[in-house]
C-alpha cells in the first residue's frame, strides 16, 4: 500500500497493487522483460529520486501521477493543468486555455511558496521564487513520473515548501529502440508538433534519447498568442551498478504579455476577451474601447496596440546525473547543473512621465510626458551540485547528503523608442543592479521498523542562504531621490526538522501523523518593492512554517478511501497588502500570526473492471490572527481588524473523477469546483474572485498496426459545459483624498473549446 498517498483515482488502485511503490507503468514495463538489463535499469534509476522523493513509507501527505496519466494530458498544455489533478491544487492561466502564463497554488499557497524540482534540481527561480512554465516549454513530455507533496513534505533541494513540493522525473532509459510523433489542434489556432526517437541500447552500454517540440496558439484572450519551441536531449551510459545520464532540455518561449487582466466593466462593454495590454489612445485608432466607465456609463476611446507587447525568454538547463549502487543496501547519486536563461519583455507606455526615465535629456525635473517602448532585460546563470546517499534494510531506511548553487542575475532596462526623439538622444540604461545568491543544505533521514506495523520517521535538515543585490531599481522615487536605490546583504541559517510515524493495521489499514518545521527566505520583489508602503528602510523578515499532519488510508482490493488532516501554523507570513507594485505584483507584509487547517478527502472505487469512479475534496479554515490594516492612506490604517482570510484561500473545493477504460478505449470526466477567494486579506466583496466549476472530458483510443507499436487518438473537450468563469485575478485599493476605490481584475477562461491528437509509436 502506498501509505498516506492520495493519487487520482484511475491510478490509485493500480499503483496500490504495485507493491514496491514504483508507478504501474515502470513496473509493467519491468514486468514484460524480467531477463534482460530493462529492469536494472529502470531499479537503478529509482536512486536519482532518493533524496527529494517521499515512498510508502513516509508519513507525509501526498499524491504520484503515472507515466500514463501524463502522457494522456500532453497534448500541448502546460503542467500546472496537469498538477489540478490532485488534491487541494488549483491551475491558472491568463491566456484562457492552459497555455502560456500559468501558475497553480496549493492549500492556497501561491507558487513561490511551492518548490518545485526535476531530477531533484530545483527549478524555482532564486529571485522571484516561481517556476514559469513556459520557459520550459512541454516539458510534461519528457516527465516519466510527478509526486506533489503536500505541506512542509521531506527534505528538498532550494526554497523551502510552504505550501507543498512538486517533484518530478524525466522519462526513464528504455532498452529498445522507439520512438514517437504527435500533431495536437484545436480551437484558437492551438497546435503542437513533436517528435522524440531513443536509440535503445547500443553496444549494451549507450542510450540515446531527443525530442522537439513545437506549441502555438492564438490564445482565448485577444492578442495573447504563445510560440513556444522546445527540445529534450538525454544520453546515458549503463555498466552493470553504474549509470551515468547527461540532460539538456529547455527552448524559446514568446507570449504576448496579458497580465493585465480585464474588469468587470471592461468585460461588460469590449468582451470576455478584452486585452488592454499594448493599447494607447490615438486620434487615427482602429479599435474604439472603453477606456473607462463613470456612473456606468462607457466612455469611448480611439487606441490603437503595439504589435510586440511579448515576453521573450531562452532557457537551457543541463544535468549530469550519476547513480551507484554498491551492494543491495548501499546506494550513491550525484547530479551536477547549469542552468542559463536570457530574457526580455518589450512595453508600450502611453503618455509616460519622462523624469522618471533618467538616462533621457529632460531630466528628473522636467515636467514633460510621451509614448515610449520600453524594455526589461534579464541574463541569469545557475550552477550547482547535488549528492545523497542511501541504506536500505528490511526494517532501516536512510538516506543523508546535501546540495550547492550559485545563482547571478543582472536585471537592467533600455528605451527602444520615444516619441519625439532621435535615437542617439536615448540611449543607455535606464536602471540597472545586480543580485547574487548561494543556497546549500544537508539533510539526514531515516525510516526505522520499530515494531510489526510500525515505523518511526526523523528528517533533520540545515540550509544557509546568503542574498545580495545592489544598483538601482526600475522604481522611481522623487526628484529629489532618483531611481530607487538596491542595497540588500542578507544571511539565514534555517534548521528544519521533521518527524513522523506510521502504522499499519491488518494490511489494509495506514495510520499515519507527522511533524514538520519549515521556513524560507524572502524573494526579491519583498525586498525592492517594500519602499511603497514601509515607514523605514528594515527588511521583511524570513517566515517559519510549524505544519501538523494526521491521516489514515484505507486499501481494498476494489476500494479505496483516505482523510488527512492538517494544521499549518505560520510565523511572520508574508501576505498581500491590498496594493501592487507597477507590474501589478502584490505588495507582501510579514503577518505575526496566521494558520491553515484543513481536512483533505480522497476516495477511489472500482466498480468494474472497466470504470473508476473517484473523488477528492478539501474544507480549510485560512486566517490570519489579528490583522493590522497595512493598506496607507486607508482610514483603518494601522487598526486591528481581528481575524482575517488569507488571501487566494478558498474554504472548500473538490473534484469528481470519472474513468471509463475498454480494451483500447478511455473515457475521463472531470470536474473541479473552487470556492470564492479574496484578493486581500481585507475581505473587501469587491475584490473577490467567484466561485466556480469546470468540467473537462479526456478521450483517447489506442490499437497497434503492423506498421507502429500504437497508435492513440485522442480529445480533449474543455469547459464541457461552457461555464462562463475566471480561474484568477487580483485587485488593490487606492486612497485619494480620503475616498477608497476598489480595482479588481480578472482573467476569464475560454467557453467550451477541444484540442485533438494523433501520436503514433514505433
Amino acid at each position: 500500500m502506498l501509505a498516506a498517498a492520495a493519487l487520482c483515482p484511475a491510478a490509485q488502485l493500480r499503483a496500490a497493487e504495485t507493491a514496491d511503490g514504483r508507478t504501474a507503468h515502470a513496473a509493467a514495463a519491468a514486468a514484460e522483460r524480467p531477463d534482460d538489463d530493462s529492469l536494472r535499469i529502470y531499479r537503478m534509476q529509482e536512486i536519482e529520486v532518493t533524496a527529494t522523493r517521499a515512498t510508502e513509507k513516509t508519513p507525509v501527505a501526498f499524491s504520484n501521477l503515472s507515466h500514463d496519466e501524463i502522457a494522456r494530458n500532453s497534448y500541448g498544455f502546460d503542467i500546472p493543468s496537469l498538477l489540478a489533478l490532485t488534491p487541494s491544487m488549483i491551475a491558472t492561466n491568463e491566456t484562457g486555455i492552459g497555455i502560456g502564463g500559468t501558475s497553480i497554488r496549493l492549500r492556497g499557497t501561491d507558487a513561490t511558496r511551492l518548490n518545485v524540482t526535476v531530477n531533484g534540481v530545483s527549478m524555482n527561480n532564486p529571485d522571484s521564487h516561481s517556476v514559469y512554465w513556459y520557459d520550459t516549454p512541454d516539458l510534461i513530455s519528457s516527465v516519466g513520473s510527478v509526486q506533489v507533496q503536500r505541506g512542509a513534505g521531506i527534505s528538498t533541494n532550494g526554497t523551502g515548501a510552504f505550501g507543498g513540493a512538486v517533484n518530478m522525473t524525466t522519462a526513464p532509459i528504455g532498452t529498445d529502440f522507439s520512438g514517437e510523433a504527435s500533431l495536437s489542434y484545436g480551437s484558437y489556432n492551438t497546435n503542437k508538433q513533436a517528435v522524440r526517437i531513443s536509440s535503445g541500447l547500443l553496444g549494451d552500454h549507450w542510450v540515446v534519447d531527443a525530442r522537439l517540440t513545437h506549441i502555438g496558439s492564438d490564445g482565448y484572450i485577444d492578442r495573447g498568442a504563445t510560440d513556444l519551441k522546445s527540445y529534450m536531449f538525454q544520453t546515458g551510459y549503463y555498466n552493470g551498478r553504474t549509470i551515468v545520464k547527461l540532460l539538456s532540455f529547455g527552448g524559446k518561449a514568446k507570449t504576448y504579455l496579458t497580465y493585465n487582466g480585464v474588469t468587470k466593466d471592461e468585460m461588460k462593454y469590449n468582451g470576455r476577451r478584452y486585452n488592454s495590454g499594448g493599447m494607447y489612445r490615438t486620434e487615427d485608432g482602429r479599435y474604439h474601447t472603453i477606456y473607462n466607465s463613470n456612473d456606468g456609463y462607457p466612455e469611448w476611446q480611439k487606441v490603437d496596440y503595439y504589435d510586440d507587447e511579448t515576453d521573450n525568454y531562452l532557457q537551457i538547463n543541463n544535468q549530469i546525473v550519476v547513480s551507484h549502487r554498491f551492494n543491495d543496501r548501499w546506494a550513491l547519486n550525484a547530479t551536477g547543473f547549469y542552468t542559463y536563461g536570457y530574457g526580455f519583455y518589450k512595453q508600450y507606455k502611453d503618455d509616460a512621465d519622462l523624469c522618471e526615465y533618467l538616462n533621457l535629456p529632460a531630466g528628473p525635473t522636467a515636467d514633460v510626458s510621451a509614448d515610449l517602448i520600453r524594455e526589461k532585460i534579464m541574463r541569469n546563470h545557475l550552477g550547482g551540485v547535488n549528492a545523497a546517499a542511501s541504506y536500505t534494510t528490511r526494517k532501516l531506511d536512510l538516506a543523508f547528503g546535501g546540495s550547492w548553487s550559485y545563482y547571478t542575475c543582472p536585471h537592467w532596462g533600455t528605451l527602444d523608442w520615444v516619441s519625439g526623439m532621435e535615437k542617439e538622444q536615448i540611449g543607455g540604461r535606464w536602471y540597472d543592479n545586480d543580485v547574487r545568491k548561494q543556497d546549500a543544505n544537508l539533510f539526514a533521514r531515516a525510516s526505522w521498523l520499530a515494531a510489526e506495523g510500525l515505523r518511526l520517521f526523523a528528517d533533520l535538515q540545515y540550509r544557509y542562504v546568503s542574498y545580495e543585490a545592489w544598483g538601482v531599481n526600475d522604481n522611481y522615487i522623487s526628484a529629489e531621490d532618483g531611481m530607487q536605490p538596491i542595497d540588500v546583504d542578507k544571511q539565514y541559517h534555517f534548521f528544519n526538522p521533521r518527524a513522523g510515524l506510521s502504522y499499519t493495521l491488518a494490511d489494509r489499514n495506514e495510520f499515519y501523523f507527522s511533524f514538520a518545521v519549515a521556513q524560507k527566505e524572502p524573494t526579491r520583489s519583498d525586498f525592492t518593492d517594500r519602499h511603497m508602503f514601509a515607514e523605514d528602510d528594515s527588511y521583511p523578515s524570513s517566515e517559519k512554517l510549524c505544519d501538523y499532519e494526521l491521516g489514515y488510508t484505507y486499501t481494498a482490493p476494489r476500494l479505496r478511501l483516505g482523510v488527512n488532516l492538517y494544521y499549518m501554523k505560520y510565523k511572520d507570513q508574508l501576505v498581500p497588502t491590498g496594493m501592487v507594485n507597477d507590474g501589478y505584483d502584490a505588495l507582501n507584509v510579514n503577518v505575526p500570526d496566521s494558520y491553515r487547517r484543513g481536512v483533505e478527502l480522497t476516495a477511489s472505487w472500482r466498480t468494474t473492471r472497466w470504470f473508476t469512479l473517484g473523488a477528492n475534496a478539501t474544507f480549510s479554515q485560512n486566517r490570519i490572527e489579528n490583522y493590522i490594516d497595512a493598506l496607507s492612506g486607508s482610514p483603518t490604517y494601522g487598526e486591528n481588524l481581528g481575524d482575517r482570510t488569507i488571501a487566494y484561500s478558498p474554504s472548500a473545493m473538490g473534484a469528481l473523477f470519472l474513468d471509463f477504460h475498454h480494451k483500447g478505449f478511455q473515457a475521463l470526466f472531470h470536474t473541479q469546483c473552487v470556492g470564492k477567494q479574496y484578493f486581500t486579506n481585507n475581505e473587501v466583496e469587491a475584490l473577490s474572485l467567484d466561485a466556480y466549476c469546470v468540467t473537462n472530458l479526456n478521450l483517447n483510443y489506442t490499437f497497434r498496426t503492423r506498421a507502429a507499436r500504437s497508435v492513440s487518438l485522442g480529445l480533449q473537450i474543455n469547459n464541457l459545459f461552457n461555464s462562463e468563469y475566471e480561474s484568477n485575478g487580483y485587485g488593490y485599493s487606492s486612497i485619494w483624498e480620503g475616498q477608497r476605490t476598489d480595482m479588481a481584475f480578472y482573467f476569464p477562461q475560454a467557453p467550451l473549446n477541444v484540442l485533438g491528437n494523433v501520436t503514433v509509436r514505433f
